[in-house]
């Protein structure tokens, strides 16, 4: 499935414009191959970008293009659902794959590199996690990534030499006591228990047309009146509801909740609101009929104390920051390097989403 999916991103993407832009996405007459194309010569690979001493071929773009499409978990039917897909991904998947390799080159200027005492743990763990041996390993690699076992080694290099670069680079960061609890003051309403409400309900219910009908509904209306001063004379609201009452719930004494305040309707958050633990609300027309509430018990919102959610809070600040110091980290990175593109309608997409990326950023 994988191969088949590779065939036709290649040849799709052979032919493939950016539809109104004139962005190829497949090499430009100015993309350059890997080796000579003089007469008799292979044409190898062609290069898209040249970052530092670096290269980003059409090989390396239509790999990063397929492990898009798999995380989305789509299989498209058809060339054009496949085409319309990678008009949309392929931004960001150059975009990644600059930034991937600007990563594994600082890795290599710290001396990172994965050992083969590494690749072979790595290998270990995955065969004992998946009762594999070897030549179901190398099998199975190659059905789900198409890839060799030499190239996995290399997926591995990158995955583990990114981590450990963003690890280095952004992952000293730190966060006081004093932050943290500004942090809690400033979000409090994000560490608080909503109000909760438990009410009970009485309804006369008014029969169908009955509005249209006023001796029906004056009927109705004058038999919730003489619940409603049953109980404020003192008798028990569950036991009027469940003499009375039209409502399904009088079979529990009208017994409602308990429900969080914001789940509750409007309406029904303004009828109960200044109402005191036991106190009887107005009569009220509803679509229904006439309905009576009791608020037969309240828990104010509270906020979790700051010790409950101190280390929660400095795990939040924490990614915060680290994405700010990542892309602090990356854009310098950009500013540094020195990216000779080949294909210029490649270079529209990567510098519109970079655009874009930042403008996202900046308005948050």
């Amino acid at each position: 499935m994988e191969g088949l999916m590779l065939k036709r991103v290649q040849r799709i993407v052979t032919g493939l414009a950016v539809v109104g832009a004139g962005l190829a996405f497949a090499p430009s007459a100015h993309a350059q191959p890997l080796v000579s194309t003089t007469p008799g010569a292979l044409v190898l690979e062609r290069i898209l970008v040249k970052i530092n001493d670096g290269l980003i071929t059409q090989t390396d773009l239509e790999a990063a293009q397929i492990t898009a499409l798999r995380a989305r978990g789509i299989q498209p039917q058809s060339d054009a659902e496949l085409r319309q897909l990678i008009l949309e991904i392929t931004p960001e998947v150059i975009v990644n794959k600059v930034e991937e390799l600007l990563i594994v080159q600082r890795g290599r200027e710290n001396g990172l590199s994965l050992s083969d005492e590494q690749f072979e743990d790595s290998l270990n763990t995955i065969k004992e996690e998946n009762g594999i041996d070897d030549e179901e390993l190398v099998a199975a690699i190659k059905q789900e990534m198409g890839i060799s076992l030499v190239e996995f080694r290399d997926v591995l290099e990158t995955q583990m030499m990114v981590g450990q670069v963003q690890q280095i680079e952004v992952g000293r960061l730190s966060i006081t006591d004093v932050e943290a609890r500004e942090y809690y003051d400033t979000n409090l309403e994000d560490f608080t228990l909503p109000a909760t409400y438990t009410l009970r309900e009485l309804l006369i219910a008014v029969p169908e047309g009955g509005a249209l009908n006023v001796a029906q509904d004056s009927q109705a209306r004058a038999a919730a009146e003489a619940a409603r001063a049953r109980v404020l004379n003192g008798e028990d609201f569950a036991e009027v509801t469940f003499e009375v009452s039209d409502a399904a719930s009088k079979a529990n004494g009208g017994l409602i909740g308990p429900i969080e305040l914001p789940d509750l309707a409007e309406s029904v958050r303004e009828r109960i609101e200044g109402l005191e633990v036991g106190a009887v609300g107005a009569i009220e027309r509803t679509p229904a009929g006439y309905q009576i509430l009791q608020v037969e018990s309240a828990t104010p919102a509270t906020p979790t104390p700051f010790d409950e959610v101190r280390d929660a809070i400095a795990d939040n600040v924490y990614n915060e920051r680290r994405l700010e110091a990542l892309d602090e980290f990356l854009a310098e990175l950009r500013d540094e390097a020195i990216i000779e593109w080949k294909d210029e309608g490649l270079k529209s997409l990567y510098d519109g989403y970079l655009a874009n990326r930042d403008l996202a950023a900046g308005g948050q």
